[in-house]
C-alpha cells in the first residue's frame, strides 16, 4: 500500500482510518504500522494531518486492540488461535518464541514486544490465554502504546522538519527501524551469553 492509497483513504473516510490500522496491525491483520506512524510525523509537520489527532487516533487504535486481542485470548480461548490464528499471521514459530519466555517477565514482553512485529501480534493472545491479571496488562499495554506509538511520530515529525524526505520512501522506514532493532537484540543477547559464560568459568575457579 503506497503513501498516496493511505492519504486518500484519511481524506475520505477521516482520521478513523489511522485507529483501524493501528488496531488491525495489533490484532494480527497486516498493516504498516511503524511506516504508518513515521509518516503520521512527517505529513504532521506539511500540515497535512492535525498531529495531536492523529497521534490520538494512533494511541487509541493500537491500545484498543492490545485489550480485544486480550480479550479474544481470555475468553475464546487457544483452541481457537491454534485453528485460526494463521490468519492472522500467529504462526507456530511466533508462538513458541512467546511462551518460552512470556510468563517469566510479563512486562519486558509487552513493553520489547511492540517493536518485534509477529510478538507484538501474539502477546496480548499470550497474555489473555494464560490468565495474565487484566490491571497489570491494561497498564503495561498502555505504557507500551506510548512507548511506541509516540517515538515514531515524533521522531517523522522532526525528521521531515530537519531533512527533505520523500513520503514515498516512508514505507520502508519500518524495515529500517525494525533491522537496527533486530541488531541491538542481538548484540544484547551474545553480550548476555558471554557474560553468563564467564561468570560460570569464574566460579569454577
Amino acid at each position: 500500500m503506497n503513501v498516496e492509497t493511505i492519504i486518500n483513504y484519511i481524506n475520505i473516510y477521516g482520521y478513523f482510518v489511522i485507529f483501524l490500522f493501528l488496531f488491525f496491525g495489533i490484532v494480527g491483520i497486516p498493516a504498516p504500522e511503524e511506516s504508518l506512524l513515521f509518516l503520521i510525523g512527517v505529513l504532521s509537520f506539511h500540515h497535512q494531518l492535525s498531529l495531536g489527532l492523529a497521534m490520538l487516533c494512533s494511541i487509541l487504535g493500537a491500545f484498543t486492540g492490545m485489550l480485544a486481542a486480550y480479550s479474544v485470548g481470555k475468553f475464546v480461548g487457544f483452541p481457537f488461535i491454534k485453528k485460526y490464528g494463521k490468519y492472522v499471521g500467529i504462526t507456530a514459530d511466533r508462538w513458541e518464541m512467546v511462551s518460552g519466555k512470556y510468563t517469566r517477565n510479563v512486562r519486558k514482553t509487552i513493553l520489547i514486544g511492540f517493536y518485534l512485529p509477529g510478538i507484538r501480534q501474539i502477546s496480548p493472545y499470550f497474555a489473555g490465554i494464560n490468565n495474565i491479571p487484566f490491571r497489570r496488562f491494561l497498564v503495561f499495554s498502555m505504557i507500551g502504546t506510548f512507548l511506541w506509538t509516540i517515538p515514531f511520530i515524533v521522531g517523522g515529525y522532526f525528521a521531515g522538519k530537519v531533512f527533505h524526505i520523500n513520503p514515498d520512501y516512508v514505507p520502508y522506514v519500518g524495515i529500517v527501524f525494525f533491522f537496527l532493532f533486530s541488531l541491538y537484540m542481538i548484540f544484547k543477547y551474545i553480550k548476555g551469553k558471554r557474560r553468563n559464560y564467564l561468570n560460570r568459568h569464574t566460579n569454577k575457579t
